[in-house]
């Protein structure tokens, strides 16, 4: 029997979790017809397989037909969702793991215009601000119905075969009631009293239990502190979780500080790269210790060490590691086996929160499989043939594509011009609230390392050195630079400087800059954090009608907070046309999109953040000897089967390029496109 906290069984009430390791609520968007079908089941089944305890899924399913979804959640409400969710718990439970469903009403944090159309309903008369749907002021007769349609929900889960339900009371309609700030109620769920905000959420648990019974586990995933002058208090929060354990019939809570209304708030609750890990932790361990009630709690714990803390130093009694699992789903496998070393990182980029938050599909920024494992392997397969692949870079791209050739039994042998590996991710580990993204870096060095790929840095690799390997396949993985050429100039702008020469210190800011953002991602923000510390005053310009729409919500956050503390204005919808230079300033012709109308503004420094132009000549010089002359079979490459393209019999090995050598996209694009291509060489 393993010593180790992290490893040893829970009860909770009748069920025996083999471990104190779960996944919390959340909703990649996986559904299909708001079913959770079999990407849904794979996904969650990938982690079970792998050792999880409790698998808690969606994040939320919706109880009722106005709590329309906001993103691709699970239904519900429909009686059709009861066989995919014993699919769902089935797949869980072929492998030892628990698993249950969070539970919602939206209330005011969805919109009018999805679903059946039906306006959204809620304790308070004001929108929510990350939303912006007016609800309707619940009736009576409105709670009735949604007591009855979280209890009707609540059946339909048991008769799925879950293990329990969580309700969802941080942000959504339960806790719209308890929270002073989203009370506008009189009468018996008035904001008067806490008796009276409360009552609704325990009106739900009551009808649920009548309904399921007393086996069935229940418990809350709720906020016990809102961090907001006006709404619920450590204190207040304190005293709810007594009042939650006083009530006799929920089996755990589920601890939450904070609250969800705005980008900000939510990115507090749920931290990103640069901020603190497990910030509430401590927090959870009052509510445990006050309540002694099973406690879970999840709030950016991306490492084995700090969860192991959680667990024994008595602060929690399920820990819960869901970024994480998205970067490795294999977390309690590699434990168990003493390879904690060989856990692939979370680096809290939360690409996948943020994609879903924009009606994408939760992807992981490193880990390609995340989601696709229908389609996509966690675990690379050996090949048949061991194979001599010869590749050009060592950027994330590049070390994805030489990770799984090692993996899959192949002779890698990687050039890479500078002397150090990373590529982009290099240059955005210059900032230290992002520094976290180098361990996308450095765990595939490590995996490389423990598979003998063959380094060469400092290395400019010339046709001369590809074809003194004698390879069978090459892959291009080069990367781009910047790109200064604007379509309307018509070739590259004379007099600018890159988002790079700033983010890497070869230019320093001037006084008064002009950021021209035509791509709207991180290099033009981060360009402006860096010269914003110098004093410089800043106008970052866009075309589009939002600034910086690739960086998406919680990643916006850190960056605004930063800017906002200097003299940095945004101006949208204006498009640069040239620059010309006016003494010792630069002139710049500014237009629109919309109209005519121009005019020019002088600036004594310009900078151009519109992408990379892929660095492709080593490419091209070695397509006329490659057999396939560079040629992808696309239907192949998407169905995961091997490249068999021959254009040229005499060729000496197979071409293929991948990354921003293709065209400027991002880290994740770049990884997927090397573990698509290369598990199958």
């Amino acid at each position: 029997m393993s010593k180790d906290p992290l490893l040893q069984p829970y009860q909770l009430k009748h069920l025996t979790l083999k471990n104190r390791i779960m996944t919390t609520s959340h909703e990649p968007a996986y559904p299909e017809d708001g079913m959770p079908k079999e990407r849904y089941r794979a996904y969650h089944e990938e982690r079970a397989r792998a050792g999880v305890a409790l698998a808690m899924t969606a994040g939320s399913a919706a109880v009722s037909k106005d709590s329309p979804p906001v993103f691709n959640n699970i239904l519900a409400y429909k009686d059709e969702v009861v066989p995919w969710i014993k699919n769902l718990s089935d797949g869980c439970h072929e492998h030892g793991c628990a698993v249950m469903i969070q539970l919602t009403h939206l209330g005011r944090r969805t919109a009018w215009n999805k679903g059946d159309w039906l306006p959204s309903v809620s304790s308070s008369k004001h929108r929510e601000p990350a939303h912006r749907a007016f609800p309707k002021l619940i009736e009576d007769w409105d709670i009735e119905r949604i007591i009855s349609d979280f209890a009707d929900a609540a059946e339909r889960m048991q008769a799925g075969g879950m293990d329990g339900i969580e309700l969802q009371v941080y942000g959504h309609l339960l806790d719209q009631f308890w929270s002073p700030l989203t009370n506008d109620l009189v009468g018996p769920y008035g904001a008067d009293t806490l008796e009276n905000r409360m009552r609704f959420p325990l009106d739900v648990l009551g009808a649920i239990r009548k309904r399921v019974g007393d086996e069935f586990i229940v418990g809350f995933r709720y906020t016990a502190d809102e961090a907001q002058k006006g709404g619920i208090t450590a204190e207040d929060g304190l005293l709810i979780s007594q009042k939650l354990a006083q009530t006799g019939q929920l089996d755990f809570l589920n601890v939450v500080r904070g609250r969800i209304h705005t980008d900000p708030a939510m990115t507090d609750l749920i931290p990103v790269q640069g901020m603190a890990n497990a910030p509430h932790l401590d927090f959870a361990g009052k509510v445990k210790k006050l309540t002694g009630m099973p406690t879970f709690h999840a709030a950016k714990i991306p490492d084995v060490a700090t969860a192991r803390h959680a667990i024994d130093a008595g602060l929690l009694d399920m820990v819960g590691m869901t970024r994480a699992h998205m970067a490795d789903p294999h977390v309690v496998r590699k434990i168990i086996e003493g390879r904690e070393d060989d856990i692939r990182p979370c680096v809290g980029a939360t690409y996948c929160l943020d994609r879903i938050y924009q009606a994408g599909d939760a992807l992981c920024i490193h880990n390609a499989a995340t989601g696709r494992e229908l389609t996509m392997p966690h675990d690379i397969a050996p090949a048949q043939e061991k194979r001599k692949v010869v590749i050009v870079g060592a950027g994330p791209a590049g070390l994805e594509a030489a990770r799984v050739a090692a993996e899959r039994g192949h002779e890698v042998i990687v050039f890479e011009v500078q002397p150090d590996p990373g590529g982009q991710i290099r240059l955005t580990a210059q900032n230290p609230r992002r520094r976290e993204m180098l361990s996308i870096i450095d765990w595939r060095m490590a995996q490389c390392a423990a598979r003998d790929v063959t380094f060469h840095f400092n290395t400019y690799a010339e046709v001369s050195d590809i074809a003194m390997l004698n390879p069978d396949v090459v892959v291009i993985a080069t990367g781009g630079m910047p790109n200064t050429e604007l379509f309307e100039t018509g070739g590259d702008v004379p007099h600018v400087v890159t988002s790079w020469d700033i983010i890497a210190g070869d230019v320093k800011p001037a006084d008064n800059i002009l950021i021209y953002d035509e791509s709207g991602d991180h290099p033009a923000l981060q360009a402006a954090e860096v010269a914003a510390t110098t004093g410089a005053k800043i106008e970052i310009m866009t075309p589009d009608r939002t600034f910086a729409p690739d960086i998406m919500a919680m990643n916006l956050v850190p960056y605004m907070r930063s800017l906002q503390e200097h003299d940095v204005t945004f101006t949208v919808t204006r498009r640069l046309l040239s620059v010309e230079p006016n003494g010792n300033k630069l002139s710049a012709v500014i237009g629109t999109d919309y109209s005519d109308q121009s005019y020019k503004k002088d600036y004594d420094q310009i900078v151009i953040n519109y992408g990379t132009m892929p660095l492709d000549d080593l490419y091209f010089d070695l397509k006329g000897q490659s057999s396939n002359g560079g040629a992808i079979d696309q239907q192949a490459l998407i169905s995961g089967l091997p490249q068999n393209v021959l254009r040229n019999p005499n060729g000496a090995f197979q071409l293929f390029r991948i990354g921003d050598a293709v065209s400027a996209r991002n880290t994740h694009a770049a990884i997927y496109d090397a573990l698509r291509l290369v598990k199958d060489i």
